[in-house]
């Protein structure tokens, strides 16, 4: 691993200015609503804000629009499987990232050519009783050859234990909406930067 590769990654459902300004700039954001269809100047809006900050940002699911827009990658969530975004895999400003749950939904990931897998729920949340928690995490990094984000659950009661799971990074929406400098995830990021 590299000393300059853990990251953290925020999801947005829409464009609130005000919302994005708390947030610490070196968060990536991706952009991921599926209760209603895209609105084209609206991701406009964010890419222009995230541009002009210097932030990555991701759309959801749209491989063909987040290149068409120039946008830093796309993010598939595990229910999509298409193997058409294998084109994109070669752009090095073209970031593929991905979701998934377990080992066979990796493997889908995998032949996505996804660069940023996310692996979830790490810990308990309100849609997911069961999760993998760190031991389990961990094990299933191993067999993980792409680098690993953990996603689900991390919130102000359980963040210390980030100290603990083996990973290039992480992603959240209620713990840094509620944390929106996030001293306490840089902390962490400085303590992987030094334990690597």
């Amino acid at each position: 691993m590299h000393k300059d590769l853990y990251r953290v990654f925020y999801f947005v459902d829409c464009f609130n200015k005000e919302e994005l300004n708390k947030l610490n700039k070196k968060i990536s954001i991706i952009y991921r609503n599926y209760k209603k269809k895209i609105d084209i100047s609206e991701i406009e809006k964010i890419a222009i804000f995230c541009k002009k900050n210097k932030i990555k940002f991701y759309l959801s699911n749209h491989p063909n629009l987040a290149f068409k827009m120039r946008l830093n990658g796309v993010y598939l969530p595990s229910f999509n499987l298409s193997l058409n975004v294998k084109k994109y895999k070669n752009f090095k400003k073209f970031e593929i990232l991905g979701s998934a749950h377990n080992i066979k939904e990796f493997q889908k990931k995998q032949a996505q050519g996804v660069k940023y897998l996310f692996l979830s729920p790490l810990f308990k949340t309100k849609k997911n009783k069961t999760y993998l928690d760190i031991h389990k995490f961990n094990n299933l990094q191993k067999l993980i050859n792409v680098k690993v984000i953990a996603l689900g659950g991390i919130n102000q009661n359980n963040y210390k234990k980030m100290r603990l799971i083996n990973c290039f990074g992480m992603a959240s929406i209620s713990y840094i909406k509620m944390s929106p400098k996030i001293n306490d995830l840089l902390k962490i990021k400085n303590e992987f930067k030094n334990r690597i």
